[in-house]
This record gives C-alpha cells, sequence and structure tokens, in this order.
C-alpha cells in the first residue's frame, strides 16, 4: 500500500532548467528566488542543491531524485524545525538561508568511473520473489549504474539526467554526481527515535542534540512495527538474510526456513541494526527510491547508505525508542 504523505500544496522557488538539460552551473548556482508551485515531475536544480546540502547536514533527503517529494519535505521540517524556524512550511527564505549557510562546496562535481565501479559480479536481475533469492552467490548491483547511483545517494533517472549519452560501464567515463560525504564518518549516537506515524528516524547525542535525521518505511497492518523502548543488540554491515517461516510473509510460500546471502540487493540490504525485539530491527532495502512510500514486514527500512551510516554510528545498548503522533482533530 502506498502512503500518501505531505501532500498538502507546498511553495517553492521554481527554477527552469535548461531545455538541453541539466548541467552542473546551474545546480551549483541555484539560489532561492521566488514562491512558486513546482512542476509535477520534474527536475529541479533548486531541488537537487537543497537536497545534496541536507545530505551533508545529516538531515537525509533519502534517494537525491531532484524533486520535492515527500521525503525531501519531511527533511526540510525537520531541518528547520532543528534551527528553530517555522517547520510548517518545507522551504522559507530563513530555512533557505539557514540551508545554504551549512557549506559553500558546490554540490556537483565530477567523478570518473574506476575498475572497480564496473568489475561486478552483477546480476542480471533481482528476482521478484524472495525464495528465488537464496540460489544466487550474492545479491549485489543489478549494474555499474545502480552502484554508481547509490554510491552518490541518487535516483538512477537523476544520474542518467545529469549525464546524457554517457556510458555507465566504461571505467574512465566522467560523470557529474552529487557530492555528497561519503567514506567512515561517524556520528556520535547514544538513542534513536523511531516516529511511526511520521515514518521518520531520529538519532541524538547524548547531550541530547539531534545528529541526524532519516526518513524510514515502518511496518503494515500485517506485520506492524513494535511500540515501545527497545535496544539495539547488533550491529551489522553486509548482512545475510535469514527468513523464517513462523514470519510468515504475504507472498512467501516457503515452510522451510533458508537463507539469502550478502549484498546491496539483499531484502536487509547492505546492514542490519539488531533490536532485542526478537526479529525486528532498522536496516537498508534493496530499492531506496520507496523508502517511507511501501509498507515493510515490520521492521523500520531506511536507504542502505542511511543505515550504514547509523548502524556505524550506534553503539550495543543503545536505546530505541517506537513513539506515535497523537491524531489531530475528530471527537475528543
Amino acid at each position: 500500500m502506498i502512503r500518501h504523505l505531505l501532500a498538502a500544496p507546498v511553495l517553492w522557488a521554481w527554477l527552469v532548467l535548461p531545455a538541453a538539460g541539466m548541467d552542473a552551473a546551474s545546480i551549483n548556482n541555484a539560489e532561492y528566488e521566488s514562491s512558486k508551485p513546482p512542476v509535477e515531475r520534474k527536475f529541479d536544480a533548486l531541488v537537487i542543491k537543497a537536497q545534496v546540502l541536507l545530505d551533508r547536514a545529516r538531515f537525509s533527503p533519502g534517494e537525491i531524485d531532484g524533486k520535492l517529494g515527500e521525503n525531501a519535505q519531511k527533511a526540510l521540517k525537520a531541518f528547520a524545525e532543528a534551527k528553530g524556524l517555522d517547520p510548517k512550511r518545507p522551504l522559507t527564505p530563513d530555512t533557505w538561508k539557514a540551508l545554504a549557510g551549512t557549506s559553500s562546496d558546490a554540490v556537483i562535481t565530477e567523478y570518473k568511473i574506476s575498475n572497480d565501479d564496473i568489475k561486478g559480479p552483477f546480476l542480471e536481475r533481482l528476482p521478484a520473489r524472495m525464495e528465488d533469492m537464496k540460489k544466487f552467490k550474492a545479491l549485489s548491483y543489478t549494474s555499474p549504474r545502480e552502484a554508481i547511483a547509490e554510491k552518490f545517494h541518487m535516483s538512477e533517472a537523476l544520474l542518467e539526467a545529469l549525464n546524457p549519452k554517457k556510458k555507465f560501464d566504461q571505467a574512465g567515463e566522467m560523470l557529474l554526481v552529487a557530492d555528497v560525504l561519503r567514506g567512515d564518518s561517524k556520528l556520535n549516537v547514544a538513542r534513536i527515535q523511531v516516529d511511526k506515524s511520521l515514518q521518520t528516524v531520529k538519532a541524538f547525542a547524548q547531550s541530547g542534540e539531534l545528529v541526524a535525521f532519516f526518513p524510514a518505511t515502518d511496518g503494515s497492518k500485517e506485520k506492524p512495527t513494535p511500540s515501545g523502548t527497545f535496544k539495539v543488540v547488533s550491529a551489522d554491515a553486509n548482512p545475510t538474510y535469514r527468513y523464517n517461516p513462523a514470519y510468515k510473509f504475504k507472498g512467501v510460500r516457503s515452510k522451510e526456513p533458508f537463507t539469502i546471502k550478502p549484498g546491496p540487493n539483499n531484502p536487509v540490504g547492505s546492514f542490519w541494526i539488531g533490536l532485542s525485539a526478537e526479529g525486528y530491527g532498522i536496516h537498508g532495502t534493496s530499492n531506496p527510491s520507496t523508502v517511507s512510500k511501501a509498507e515493510s514486514h515490520g521492521c523500520v527500512r531506511l536507504t542502505n547508505w542511511d543505515a550504514d551510516l547509523l548502524g556505524r554510528s550506534v553503539k550495543k545498548g543503545a536505546p530505541v525508542a517506537f513513539v506515535e503522533q497523537a491524531p489531530t482533530g475528530g471527537k475528543s
């Protein structure tokens, strides 16, 4: 079931991109100019810039796709709230000023495809059924394009739009990519809060400071996300997925347990944060575009890169609180 959140009309500074395509200068130089609604399903230079700046500031917009979707709106509102600004609208002149002030570096940069980017192995296709995944030696990427897009926290569609006619399977090819923070950076995470209503995850330092924000997918009516406070019991990169028939996932017919090898397209993605609630965790996903838009099997799903950052930054024993916003309106 697709969830439609933050559907109210929003105001946005609209910046028309060149008809021939997008270029680094138009995105790097984009500035808030006037309040106009964006054109639906269109890439926007200012949105791209805002998403990269949010990613750097640890207010994840999820997948950087150049569109003002619900995850970008969530991140902008969370950023505004953290800065003591009006969070009711995704973007205001004050919010943009604060966001632009977080980094002056160009948000789009050049990247040369390396031999490692194209060496694979790659899957020809990702099986739709979980049982069909167990025969693969690894749940790898399906193409160099997918791997490169995820490396830079981008949608494949935006990567292609920025690089028309480029070959993503050719070492030495120069690409335009989002210049996001990567590598071994870690945060000081003392506790985690999962908001089941808003489908968000917040990470806090021991001092109470909010150090990271992520859009998330929580459970379904069939397999709801738990309530209460639990603890982190494990944090594992490149996890093996183990299916237990007791889970009774919809669409899985196996009556016997089975395992699925590690890889970014594994059902739990490239990182697993196990919780003291048996069978539940916070993990990555094979499809970052579905985060906060499609239900999970009860666990909390983030993009692979967000799960990796959170998993490397939290220690065993850290509390994870599941909260739910009280409904507004209606009868008392």
